[in-house]
């Protein structure tokens, strides 16, 4: 790190001394460019001299500070954003924020729940508030580093464990999305520092011991009356030429509109030609086709979610496995905001026979444990073709997808990851998964396997060690 970035950081909220913890700001400099994508409107409370908004670099910054000599720093420093003296006097004017910023020097606060509550004025129901603290059993560590010159005066008075900050933000009128724990070693230790932070800090128990915690939460969700939506169904279909109409026929109307969205993928049984059979057959159905141009799952996704039209976009495979019958469940859990992501899950009820092998079943299971570790949020199936959400949440995945550079020929893991990378609350429904009535399936399992593990280690360094 330069020592021009050096003497930039030299406010931040911890207040380490930043040319001997130069190492420290270079976590957390990752740590808040995984967290917030940089075309996002964020707001930081108690921003002192606006280097964290620096390193972020949003589409739209904002920075609060009481300190009126720290906010003539960070608009000295920091001409392209917006910066004000003071929350109280604060009143945004402009759009909602998309991610809000309490830093650990402001939970050393008299009263931390009135200080979350000051903040929900500021938040809509999209936007998320971030949140870090240091891990309490560090005192006496920190007070070594502030007697060493590494740290200011200024004591931590507040000793918060992470049950402390979720009943915080719960009192506040918040709920906690995801959270996580890191950096076992803060400053730099040549041959080690990498292994303790990216290894052995993950490891179960030693976690507890992270000196940085952060949590992720949103406003607390509360719709009466939710507002009709218009929904896409998207059926994926190759080689389902047997189950076409049952799909038409069984997929019940949502929301204001429902259209159905077939997206074919080169099928060599007459798939297409029944498809256009159908819509014909049924002229009252909104149905639409669209001719996937390359290959694989996750281009006919992308295909079908291009060509909708609705504010919901849902998924359906089209061997019906899943039953269209339980769409309904979806759409209200997604309407009524009890989730920004609904993922089906094929785990929880019993199977029809013959509806998934053995080893296909503990594969998912186990592939299920491993990515809500990785994502943070517990989803109990992940491979389960269908998934909902809304159009203009997917496209914001679209935006953020350079980040994973994942090559997925699936669709799921670029939809789990995306949506976890936005930090929309993800919501798990059982369905009921039946055994195919026509057709054979597309899985080979050990070579479809072995790509799935790749993209999960991917996703393990993206998102557990920010890219290193």
């Amino acid at each position: 790190m330069s020592s021009s970035t050096s003497e930039s950081q030299c406010s931040i909220e911890t207040n380490y001394h930043p040319k001997k913890n130069s190492y420290y700001f270079s976590f957390l400099t990752k740590l808040y460019r995984y967290i917030i994508p940089n075309y996002a409107r964020v707001l930081h409370i108690g921003c002192k001299d606006g280097y964290l908004l620096h390193v972020i670099n949003p589409a739209f910054g904002c920075g609060i500070d009481e300190d009126e000599a720290f906010i003539q720093q960070a608009r000295n420093r920091n001409p392209q954003y917006t910066f004000h003296a003071g929350l109280a006097t604060f009143v945004n004017k402009g759009e909602p924020f998309d991610y809000v910023i309490v830093s650990a020097s402001n939970l050393q606060a008299d009263d931390v729940q009135k200080l979350f509550e000051s903040i929900r004025p500021h938040c809509s129901p999209s936007t998320r508030l971030v949140v870090d603290w240091h891990c309490y059993v560090w005192e006496p560590l920190l007070g070594i580093a502030r007697r060493l010159g590494l740290l200011a005066s200024e004591d931590f008075v507040n000793r918060l464990s992470t049950e402390n900050v979720t009943n915080f933000l719960q009192l506040a009128g918040f709920e906690v999305i995801t959270s996580g724990k890191g950096l076992l070693s803060p400053l730099y230790i040549p041959g080690f520092s990498w292994l303790l932070n990216n290894i052995v800090s993950l490891l179960p128990g030693v976690r507890r011991m992270n000196l940085l915690r952060w949590m992720v939460a949103r406003k607390q969700q509360v719709v009466e009356q939710p507002v009709d939506r218009s929904v896409s169904v998207v059926i994926i279909c190759r080689n389902e030429q047997g189950n076409i109409e049952a799909a038409v026929q069984r997929c019940p109307v949502m929301g204001s509109s429902t259209e159905l969205v077939f997206a074919e993928g080169h099928s060599t049984d007459g798939t297409l030609e029944e498809i256009y059979r159908v819509q014909k057959l049924y002229p009252e159905k909104n149905i639409k086709v669209v001719v996937q141009t390359g290959k694989g799952k996750a281009d006919a996704v992308r295909a079908g979610f291009e060509a909708a039209q609705g504010e919901i976009l849902m998924i359906l495979d089209g061997d019906l496995t899943v039953m269209p019958e339980e769409l309904p469940k979806f759409y209200d859990a997604l309407v009524s905001r009890r989730g920004d992501f609904i993922n089906g899950s094929r785990l929880i009820y019993g199977m029809e026979p013959g509806a998934m092998q053995r080893a296909n079943f503990v594969a998912n299971h186990g592939f299920g444990v491993l990515i809500s570790w990785i994502m943070g949020q517990r989803v109990t199936d992940t491979l389960c073709g269908t998934k909902v959400l809304y159009k203009k949440d997917y496209e914001r995945i679209v935006k953020g997808r350079p980040f994973f550079g994942l090559i997925d020929p699936f669709g799921d893991f670029d939809l789990l990851f995306g949506a976890a990378r936005l930090h929309s609350k993800i919501v798990d429904i059982p369905v009921h998964y039946k055994s195919r009535s026509y057709g054979i399936t597309k899985i080979r399992r050990w070579h479809h396997g072995c790509i799935l593990l790749k993209m999960t280690m991917h996703a393990l360094r993206k998102c557990r060690m920010y890219g290193q």
